[in-house]
């Protein structure tokens, strides 16, 4: 499984395992309880969908432990003006004459219909380690591919952060 994971990627997840674990799953027991307390389990749907709540939530919790278990950190090491790891990045597609922003994460917080792109990804592999100016080919397969054009590379919110602690 072994997912590529930056270290607030990680945080991010201890952070869930932890509100799951102590507020989450909590309430959930007691939800079972409850309707527990109602009578008759054989026709009682609340207990059913309390049960399965709180098996959903025991799921999510092993599901991300096993992914931080796992994990490979990464970190980004490309320079302040190159695209990289958390870097947001103005590109201009030529065949379509289109402007669009994106900013390159790790494969658990890729999410392409938001503009989070991985750097598995065809453009996120295109771009990395490119800088403005630069004009680059996206290599869909063996026979297609298409060009275009970083207009900027800016460094994300929480990266400015960082800098400035």
């Amino acid at each position: 499984m072994h997912d590529r994971l930056t270290q607030a990627d990680i945080d991010k997840m201890q952070e869930e395992i932890d509100h799951r674990k102590l507020v989450v799953r909590k309430q959930a027991l007691e939800d079972v309880k409850e309707a527990r307390a109602q009578g008759d389990l054989s026709e009682n749907f609340e207990y059913y969908a309390a049960k399965q709540f709180k098996n959903q939530n025991e799921s999510r919790i092993r599901y991300l432990e096993n992914m931080i278990k796992t994990a490979i950190i990464v970190e980004d090491d490309s320079k302040p003006a190159e695209a990289g790891l958390n870097k947001r990045v103005t590109v201009y597609f030529e065949d379509d004459d289109e402007i669009e922003e994106y900013k390159i994460v790790t494969a658990v917080r890729g999410n392409s219909l938001k503009g989070l792109i991985t750097p598995e990804s065809p453009l996120g592999k295109a771009l990395m380690g490119h800088s403005a100016g630069d004009r680059v080919f996206v290599n869909i397969n063996k026979d297609i591919g298409y060009y275009v054009e970083i207009r900027d590379v800016q460094a994300s919110d929480e990266e400015e952060a960082l800098r400035k602690f």
